[in-house]
């Protein structure tokens, strides 16, 4: 019930962060050299490092501003189920690099990018004796690459290392809030 709470809150940030970063890339005169704040959804499979990998889900959602060509920073939300009652929240604010930096007038059609975070790791288990929940800080590194369906639409792939240790696979769908 609460990492439910959790992810609602943290799901609002992400929308209230992208809100406010589309009229900021509007009002900056250089904001037509950068590609447009970017809103995106993610589906996925983590394995968490133990004495065995322990399987979860994925569900994400990430909201980017280009800073510029090559670089964009945004927060991301991330909520994972393992086994049994076993979620995890992983709240990060990121920054990646376009490996290949669009054309002034349109995106490349294919662009390798590096994206690296960090943030807190909430996790949360039921177990008989009740409820326990930690938090700690977290860190993820990645890459991946991202393909343009239509001009404003994309869809990509990435591979991360994180920390509370894990190996993440996604594959997520971006619309350019152009």
């Amino acid at each position: 019930m609460v990492a439910r709470h959790d992810a609602r809150i943290a799901l609002l940030i992400v929308i209230l962060a992208a809100a406010a970063a589309v009229p900021a890339a509007a009002q900056s005169t250089a904001a037509s050299t950068r590609p447009a704040p970017v809103l995106e959804g993610a589906l996925g499979y983590a394995g968490f490092l133990d004495e065995s990998l322990i399987h979860h889900s994925v569900i994400g959602a990430s909201a980017r501003l280009y800073v510029s060509r090559h670089f964009s920073i945004g927060p991301e939300v991330t909520y994972m189920v393992g086994p049994g009652q076993d979620r995890d929240l992983l709240v990060t604010g990121n920054i990646m690099f376009d490996v290949l930096a669009p054309t002034p007038s349109t995106p490349r059609r294919v662009t390798p990018f590096l994206v690296a975070g960090g943030g807190l790791f909430r996790r949360s288990n039921t177990f008989q004796s009740g409820t326990f929940s930690s938090n700690e800080g977290a860190a993820t590194v990645g890459l991946g690459v991202r393909g343009w369906v239509t001009p404003r639409t994309f869809v990509a792939v990435d591979a991360r290392l994180g920390w509370e240790p894990h190996i993440r696979l996604s594959a997520s769908v971006g619309v350019a809030l152009e």
